[in-house]
């Protein structure tokens, strides 16, 4: 699996808000105080949080005493819930669903293998919240 820049800094960002989120839900942070925090080059954050408001996992408010905060508690939101907001689905083959490619001869069952690694990220990505994460609750 590969993890892309944008859904690696998205992650961060979240993780940051997160933070401020479990000691006030309402407090919005500046996209500069995130990027500064986690050395995520400004502009490429913008664009990830944008998209991040689109998909309501955030929210934000405009002007001086704007920002960012989580739109949801951090229980609520997974790693899944992030990648594809960010990325889209979890697992394509060459842009399809593992479902709907098509092998021939001594590669027809790899089908099944690409649909099992799907299974296996959603297991994973799909239980595994912001909270967790935050809280350093991961599974073994």
């Amino acid at each position: 699996m590969h993890i892309s820049a944008k859904a690696d800094y998205g992650m961060r960002a979240l993780l940051e808000l997160t933070s401020v989120y479990l000691e006030e839900p309402s407090t919005l942070v500046k996209a500069e105080t995130i990027s500064e925090a986690q050395d995520i080059p400004a502009k490429f954050l913008e664009g990830i949080l944008r998209q991040l408001r689109q998909t309501g996992i955030v929210a934000s408010k405009r002007g001086a005493a704007g920002g960012y905060r989580l739109n949801q508690s951090p229980a609520e939101i997974t790693i899944a819930d992030v990648v594809r907001a960010l990325d889209g689905p979890l697992a394509a083959v060459r842009g399809q669903r593992p479902e709907d490619v098509e092998y021939a001869g001594p590669t027809e069952h790899l089908k099944e293998v690409w649909v099992a690694v799907r299974a296996a990220m959603r297991d994973v990505l799909e239980h595994i919240t912001l909270a967790d994460v935050a809280a350093n609750k991961l599974p073994d």
